[in-house]
C-alpha cells in the first residue's frame, strides 16, 4: 500500500485545469520540504490533486501556506528533448489540511 504524508509550504499558487473531456478538474501545485539532514537542500515536489479536491486546492490554498497532505506518491517517466528518460516523482493528493 503505498500511503504518503507530507507536511510542505506551497510554493507555486494551484493552477485548475481540465481533462481533455472537460469532465474532470485537476490542480497542480509546487511544494518545497526540508532534507532529512540540515545540510542537506530543500527539496521540490509536484503535487496534483483530481475532482472537487482539485477545485478546493484552487480556491483555498495559495503560495506560502504551509499545508499538511496525505496521498500517493509516484514516479512518472518522462522523455526528454536531450534524448534520455528521467525519472520525476509526483505526489497525487487525496486530503490536504492547512497549518497554523
Amino acid at each position: 500500500m503505498n500511503n504518503f504524508i507530507l507536511m510542505a509550504e506551497i510554493i507555486q499558487d494551484p493552477q485548475l485545469r481540465y481533462t481533455p473531456d472537460g469532465q474532470t478538474a485537476i490542480a497542480e501545485m509546487m511544494v518545497q520540504f526540508p532534507g532529512l539532514r540540515d545540510s542537506d537542500p530543500v527539496e521540490t515536489l509536484k503535487v496534483v490533486g483530481w475532482g472537487n479536491l482539485a477545485q478546493d486546492i484552487q480556491t483555498t490554498y495559495h503560495q506560502g501556506d504551509r499545508v499538511v497532505i496525505e496521498g500517493r506518491l509516484n514516479m512518472n517517466t518522462v522523455e526528454r528533448p536531450e534524448g534520455f528518460r528521467e525519472k520525476l516523482a509526483e505526489f497525487t493528493a487525496q486530503r490536504i489540511y492547512r497549518l497554523g
